[in-house]
Order: structure tokens, then C-alpha cells, then sequence
């Protein structure tokens, strides 16, 4: 039970990602966002580690934990930026579902998890419920989307794989630690191309408001959600992990309903009983032969 809370938890905080980031970026570059994102989540992921599980990875471990930034926080977050800069959060939120599918196929391919046929059909259900609830005739490719939504795309395969590839290296180091290091590997790299446009900022000409959200998405997002989300994955699966990301559209909605006064009728109700269905035959325990 502790695992499906943690991950309904951390999918309202991605889920909420969506709204903040894109408010924020109407005043920061995309490359700016996610400097003070790492640059801010990082030391507080490597002092929660230490004073959590003091450990320290080694020999291999390093490389290891720098694959995982490179797709869990490099190409991840910077992907994730650009293409929400140039698409809506729409768009973002329909392209989502296809996280559990590509990590379901990761899965299988590397042989790190095993996909039954209970859970591919839920895999199925909770995305169709997603795709329901989002409406896909709503995805736009007008203007410069089309390459928003790739670049959304290439989000979803570069953290499919995070997902799945840190499950290995979670048996031996605890999860804050694991998340903690793929952040400054990744950071780095980001720190890196975001170098160029961090001298652009007017820092006068910046709401109080913005500085709000960017600590939100540092504390939030960043911190809390890929430390929990790596420890559910050491609890359970980077399957069912995958699949609660098709929770995001649910509380991406009720979120617009409290602050944007926007409404949820019959179809965001069938869509939030299909994801449903789909996570508790995802998550339904395996029958163990006598």
C-alpha cells in the first residue's frame, strides 16, 4: 500500500510540473529553467542521501549512475523544457501515456522486467483511459508543435529508460543515493549548455511570483518525486511505476478545476475509470505456484 501511495503522490507532483514550468518559461529561457532546476535540486538530493543512507557508490557504480543521468536528467529534462516551450501542456499530457508502453518494451528487451499478459492489458486500458480523458483530437501541430511534440516524445523514451535501467543498480545502492547522483551527472551536463544563456537573465525584470514556482519545481518535482519514484521502483517495478504515470492527466484536470475554474464531465470520468482498471490489474499480485 506504502508503494501505490508514494506513486500516486509523485505523479500529482510531475502532474503539476506541467502547469508551473509552463507559466514560468513565459519569463525564463528553457536552458535557464533547467540550470536553477538541477542547481538547486542537486546539493539537497546529495545531503539527504548522506545524512539518509550514507553511502557511496563505486568503481562501476559511477558510470552506471551516469547513464542514468544522461537519460533520467540530461536528455530528459532538457527535452522535456524545449518541447513544453514549444508545444502546449496539452499536448505534454497526451503524449505522456507512452511512457509505460516504451517502458514495458525497454523492459523486455534488456530482460529487467517481465511484462504478463494481465499486465500489458493494463498497461492498455490505463492508457486508453488517458487518451480518453485527454482527448487526442485535441493534439495540435501548428506553428512550431510539431517539433514540441517530438521533442515531448523523445522525453517519454529518455525517462522510459531511467525507469527501467535504474531497477539493477537499486539492489545495491538505496534510492535517494541512486537519484541523488544521476542528478549531479546529469546536472552537470546541463549546467554545461545552460551556461550559455544564464548571463541573458534580467534578473530585475523577473516576477517574485516566477522564483516561487522555480522552488517548487526544485523542491517538488525534482527533489521529492524522483527520490520517491526510485524508491517505489526499488519496492516494486519500473512497470508499475511506468503506469501510474497515466495518473498525471487526472490530476493535471483537477488541478485546472480548483485554479482555472475548468470543468470535468463524462468523458474525464470514463478516462479516470479506465486508468483505474488498468492500475489495479497492473498492480494486482502474482499467484505464487504451490
Amino acid at each position: 500500500m506504502r508503494v501505490h501511495m508514494t506513486l500516486i503522490l509523485v505523479q500529482l507532483g510531475f502532474g503539476s510540473m506541467h502547469v508551473v514550468a509552463k507559466s514560468v518559461l513565459a519569463h525564463l529561457h528553457p536552458l535557464n529553467l533547467a540550470s536553477f532546476r538541477v542547481i538547486g535540486a542537486a546539493p539537497i538530493l546529495l545531503a539527504t542521501a548522506w545524512i539518509i543512507e550514507r553511502q557511496k557508490p563505486k568503481g562501476k557504480d559511477f558510470f552506471y549512475l551516469a547513464v542514468l543521468g544522461f537519460f533520467g536528467v540530461f536528455g530528459n529534462q532538457l527535452l522535456f523544457i524545449f518541447g513544453l516551450h514549444l508545444t502546449t501542456a496539452t499536448n505534454a499530457g497526451i503524449l505522456m501515456p507512452s511512457i509505460p508502453v516504451l517502458a514495458a518494451a525497454i523492459g523486455v528487451i534488456f530482460r529487467i522486467d517481465k511484462v504478463s499478459w494481465t499486465k500489458a492489458g493494463g498497461i492498455a486500458l490505463a492508457v486508453a483511459g488517458s487518451l480518453v480523458m485527454l482527448n487526442i483530437a485535441h493534439l495540435s501541430f501548428a506553428g512550431g508543435r510539431a517539433w514540441g511534440n517530438l521533442m515531448i516524445l523523445g522525453n517519454c523514451l529518455s525517462f522510459a529508460c531511467y525507469l527501467v535501467l535504474q531497477k539493477p543498480i537499486l539492489q545495491r545502492l538505496g534510492p535517494i543515493t541512486v537519484t541523488a547522483w544521476a542528478y549531479v551527472f546529469g546536472g552537470l551536463g546541463i549546467v554545461s549548455v545552460g551556461a550559455v544563456a544564464m548571463p541573458s537573465v534580467d534578473y530585475s525584470t523577473i516576477p517574485s511570483w516566477v522564483w516561487l514556482g522555480v522552488l517548487y519545481i526544485v523542491l517538488v518535482p525534482a527533489s521529492f518525486c524522483y527520490t520517491a519514484n526510485a524508491w517505489a521502483i526499488s519496492k516494486s517495478s519500473p512497470t508499475l511505476s511506468a503506469t501510474y504515470i497515466t495518473l498525471q492527466p487526472v490530476f493535471s484536470a483537477t488541478l485546472a478545476t480548483i485554479f482555472l475554474a475548468e470543468t470535468m464531465g463524462l468523458r474525464e470520468g470514463l478516462g479516470f475509470a479506465l486508468i483505474v482498471g488498468g492500475l489495479l490489474m497492473v498492480s494486482k499480485p502474482k499467484k505464487h505456484k504451490k
